[in-house]
């Protein structure tokens, strides 16, 4: 594995030490910083989190960090995985708050609803779960099929687009816990507390 400056992004959100961690263990070295400066010279972005979206947008706002985000991935191309709300980011618009997205990804977070014969479906969606592949990708080439991710949210992304859809989970219905448009890549789970499999994701993604 080539040297690679892999930055995961400190917007005050989540525990991000636990990314760090997993990305040692495979021999990944990276970075948690908020510093515009050495953000700007990323080769790869990790933007995590945990929480409600419109304080995450705030709170990128206020670091001043839209910007040379966007920049990165729109204009550098450089590849971006979200996780969880950070996945969540990259929509246009959330049903948790009145901020506008990223945009970077054509879709919508929205709220699982269920109706009363699903009454004893939990939300937030917590606990292990399957996936299943929707198309070929380098993210999850070569995974197990036995593979298990460890979610835990109450919201998800609804994409306009089916092509950026990578994977789909079920719980109640089919919704979208992977995604990808060209160096856009998010996840719904938690690599980081889903054990071999998580750890084998993170792997492909500093492989890209």
């Amino acid at each position: 594995m080539r040297d690679q400056n892999i930055i995961i992004v400190d917007y005050g959100l989540g525990n991000l030490a636990s990314i760090k961690n997993m990305l040692k263990a495979i021999g990944a070295p990276s970075t948690i910083t908020s510093d515009l400066s050495e953000i700007s010279n990323a080769d790869k972005l990790i933007l995590a989190g945990v929480g409600a979206f419109d304080q995450a947008l705030q709170n990128l706002e206020e670091l001043n960090l839209l910007h040379v985000l966007n920049d990165l991935v729109l204009a550098r191309k450089i590849p971006v995985l979200g996780i969880c709300l950070g996945m969540q980011l990259f929509t246009e618009t959330s049903e948790e708050g009145a901020e506008k997205g990223l945009g970077w990804i054509k879709g919508k977070t929205v709220k699982f609803k269920f109706d009363t014969n699903e009454s004893n479906l939990k939300i937030p969606h917590m606990g292990w779960n399957t996936i299943t592949i929707k198309r070929d990708n380098l993210l999850f080439a070569g995974l197990d099929t036995v593979a298990r991710f460890y979610f835990v949210h109450s919201y998800y992304v609804s994409c306009v687009n089916d092509s950026d859809i990578l994977t789909t989970t079920f719980h109640g219905f089919d919704f979208t816990s992977a995604l990808q448009k060209e160096n856009i890549y998010g996840v719904q789970f938690h690599p980081e507390k889903s054990h071999k499999f998580g750890k084998y994701l993170l792997e492909k993604f500093t492989e890209l």
